[in-house]
């Protein structure tokens, strides 16, 4: 670990894409290599040796592979008669007979155009193949035996190094059929069923990585070891900022809970997740109304000063039109009170609570990486040196989430029955018991007041926990501490 403080407060880590190269046309998210470490950081001993200390999950990036890879390049050299020919899908190979146009208003993807890249190959054919994401990125075929082929290998590289879960990344749009979305088919589920068993043989848990409407994620739940929970982080802000509990509360009531909770990732604020489900909206509502949805995320334009404009929708490159891209921190105005709230939220409710490196270190919005490489998502990808890490620790409310984390993997109620009241419209009480233990978290929105109560443990570092003190200054937040009880 970096420093002292962060020593045993994690009990995994997730690696995002360390295959070469981590600086493509898309962080990492379009391997040249998926079985090769990129050698600026290390290799395959490297990851084994961090398995040894903490359990390791890797993704799996299932549904394209970059147009620099050797598989393509060969492909590009020797056309049909490439032994990798049919590990990538063209249009021709999904629509046979043509496309219609009604056929491709139909494809749904989550960036504005076609999902088709023209390649003229370099033995002179010429071919439109399936670019979901960007042209550097091309689909692979995971039905035919070239594709299925590819990703086995890919488990089991990461299998004999050490890795023990791994996170399927874009596995939503790995199933292309003429006259649908080409998204979350049936067909889809089936596969993730079928490469679920794959990652199981091999000592492999699963989760999955979907941003869409939220039945999905309850749907995939029941299929696979572990799901995202992306409805909770705009739920988390529309309570907070629209000052009301409700649209959380019922969440609570049907959210899976083999789900590992976040606030926010390496790619935006996700906005699909909670809205109503784009094929057919008046029968599939959403979490919240859509005006709400609207309006949350003005607000967090807002609370950031427009910061996130520049990194949104068309303002910039690699778009993600169901996501906003901002720091949690900034999203929520750099408010302390507020932040821990729902930090405090995230860790009271049910699942594997995972905190991004950004949101750990409470950062704020990176505009220069952000006007360097005009990619949005870039806002919250900040590149710190070890001193900035050390100097961040330091800060109040990054000690006080660190003490919120410890008294989430330690206290003993956590291991308990949840249960969750709204006595009012903008109060919530979020209690966890077992046994004699019990740990409550009660939170009135409106006035932004919170605690957090915790019972004494003899048996447990938790005793050192009480109530979560909040001091202030008229609005300013003067200091966060967690009152130590014997």
């Amino acid at each position: 670990m970096l420093t002292a403080e962060l020593n045993q407060v994690f009990s995994g880590i997730h690696l995002l894409p360390f295959f070469s190269p981590i600086d493509g046309a898309d962080a990492g998210f379009d391997p040249v290599d998926h079985t090769e470490v990129d050698a600026r950081l290390g290799d395959w001993r490297d990851i084994a040796r961090l398995s040894e200390a903490l359990p390791v999950m890797a993704d799996v990036i299932v549904n394209h592979v970059s147009s620099d890879s050797p598989q393509y390049r060969d492909f590009s050299e020797h056309g049909s008669q490439s032994r990798y020919a049919n590990l990538f899908t063209s249009m021709d190979s999904v629509f046979p007979n043509g496309a219609t146009e009604e056929e491709l208003l139909q494809i749904y993807r989550p960036r504005p155009g076609l999902p088709f890249t023209y390649a003229s190959l370099k033995n002179g054919e010429k071919r439109i193949l399936w670019t979901t994401f960007t042209p550097k990125q091309i689909d692979i075929n995971v039905e035919r035996p070239e594709g299925i082929a590819y990703l086995e290998s890919i488990l089991d590289t990461l299998a004999k190094s050490g890795v023990s879960m791994i996170r399927l990344d874009a596995v939503g749009y790995a199933i292309k059929r003429a006259g649908t979305s080409c998204f979350m088919l049936p067909e889809t589920f089936d596969f993730i069923d079928q490469f679920a068993e794959k990652a199981k043989s091999r000592g492999l848990e699963v989760l999955v990585e979907i941003h869409s409407y939220f039945q999905r994620q309850i749907d995939i739940a029941k299929r696979v070891d572990w799901v995202y929970d992306f409805a909770l982080p705009p739920l988390v802000l529309h309570a907070l900022l629209f000052k009301k509990v409700g649209a959380l509360a019922r969440w609570f009531a049907i959210r899976p809970a083999n789900a590992v909770t976040v606030l926010d990732t390496h790619d935006g604020i996700g906005i699909i997740d909670i809205g109503a489900d784009a094929s057919d909206r008046d029968q599939r509502p959403g979490l919240v109304p859509p005006a709400e949805l609207d309006r949350l995320v003005e607000m967090i334009h807002e609370n950031c000063a427009g910061e996130s404009r520049e990194a949104t929708g068309a303002a910039a490159s690699n778009l993600d039109l169901y996501q906003v891209n901002c720091t949690y921190y900034d999203a929520l105005g750099g408010n302390d009170s507020l932040y821990l709230l729902a930090r405090a939220i995230q860790f009271f409710t049910p699942g594997v609570p995972q905190v991004y490196y950004m949101g750990l270190l409470a950062e704020r919005n990176d505009m220069a990486l952000l006007r360097k490489t005009k990619v949005g998502r870039d806002i919250n990808r900040h590149y710190f040196m070890r001193d900035e890490v050390k100097s961040a620790i330091e800060r109040p409310v990054v000690k006080s989430l660190i003490e919120l984390i410890r008294l989430r993997n330690e206290h003993p109620a956590f291991e308990g029955a949840f249960n969750y009241a709204t006595p009012t419209e903008s109060t919530l009480v979020m209690r966890w018991t077992h046994e004699a233990h019990e740990a409550v978290l009660s939170a009135n929105v409106e006035t932004g007041q919170w605690e957090i109560r915790a019972s004494n443990s003899p048996a447990s570092k938790s005793a050192r926990y009480g109530t979560a003190n909040i001091a202030r200054a008229g609005d300013e937040l003067t200091a966060i501490s967690f009152a130590m009880h014997a």
